[in-house]
């Protein structure tokens, strides 16, 4: 990673409206979330939104997916994976042993598919 994406990426991260709508499509998947179900979760206006949106998008850190009128935005965890490794790549003093616990847990699948409840149909 080159330092401007790391700049940019802790920039767009660096105002709490964008934090949140970040952490609300990390917690969302892959499946990501509307516009507008963003706009109503987090009570912004919807030019706030699309502004925050375009910051976070220009970092790579969220991509959107257009459905129709609509667009659907997701996370990109990996760009945080990648960040989290350049900040901590030739850490600790020649130590990396102290930083392997958090670089390992970078590397580590975050979003493992979500365990659902199967449903068994009625049957007459």
């Amino acid at each position: 990673m080159e330092s401007q994406a790391a700049i940019a990426r802790l920039s767009a991260l660096a105002q709490p409206g964008r934090l949140a709508v970040f952490r609300l499509l990390v917690r969302a998947g892959p499946e990501g979330v509307a516009a507008g179900d963003i706009a109503a979760k987090r009570r912004t206006a919807p030019n706030t939104l699309s502004a925050q949106l375009a910051v976070l998008v220009h970092a790579g850190l969220i991509s959107g997916t257009r459905e129709g009128r609509s667009i659907r935005y997701a996370a990109h965890p990996e760009a945080i994976r990648d960040l989290i490794l350049y900040l901590m790549d030739d850490c600790c003093g020649g130590h990396p042993e102290i930083c392997a616990p958090v670089q390992e847990a970078a590397r580590a699948a975050c979003c493992a598919p979500k365990k659902t409840k199967s449903r068994k149909s009625a049957r007459p």
